[in-house]
């Protein structure tokens, strides 16, 4: 699993034009699901997404999580993010999950951020999504499991 966190002031989710959702401060998250991938380590990214440390405390340094400033958080499957770009000059799909697996583990990796997190807004699995955002910083984080 691979998980890419943008700290961002504010992102919305676009399908065929319609803004479907959108977040404030907070964090932008893309996730990619690999072969391999279960469940428990759903549980795992979830707690490090939420508990990473990467907005400002009153003197600027990175001492605070989404859970912390009470942040938003949009999710968003990106089977790109598991694909292999080591060789050639094309991505391979040979690590990436099933599409029947990837959206499994996305809707458990939904759930597991939403016991602890309400603040959440996710994407739509196998959907053509346009993404708009304003970073923050750049501040962008890859979580790997």
């Amino acid at each position: 699993m691979n998980l890419l966190a943008q700290r961002v002031l504010s992102s919305s989710l676009y399908i065929e034009k319609k803004k479907i959702v959108s977040i404030n401060r907070g964090i932008l998250a893309l996730v990619g699901f690999e072969k391999g991938d279960t469940p428990s380590d759903c549980e795992i990214i979830a707690d490090k997404l939420l508990n990473y440390r990467i907005f400002p405390d009153d003197k600027g340094r990175m001492e605070k999580s989404v859970l912390d400033i009470k942040g938003d958080l949009l999710l968003v499957p990106e089977v790109t993010l598991a694909l292999q770009t080591r060789k050639g000059t094309r991505p391979s799909f040979s690590e990436a999950a099933s599409s029947e697996l990837g959206k499994k583990l996305f809707d458990e990796l939904s759930r597991q951020i939403k016991k602890i997190h309400d603040k959440l807004e996710v994407g739509i699995f196998g959907a053509d999504m346009e993404i708009k955002l304003t970073n923050d910083g750049p501040v962008t984080f890859l979580f790997q499991r």
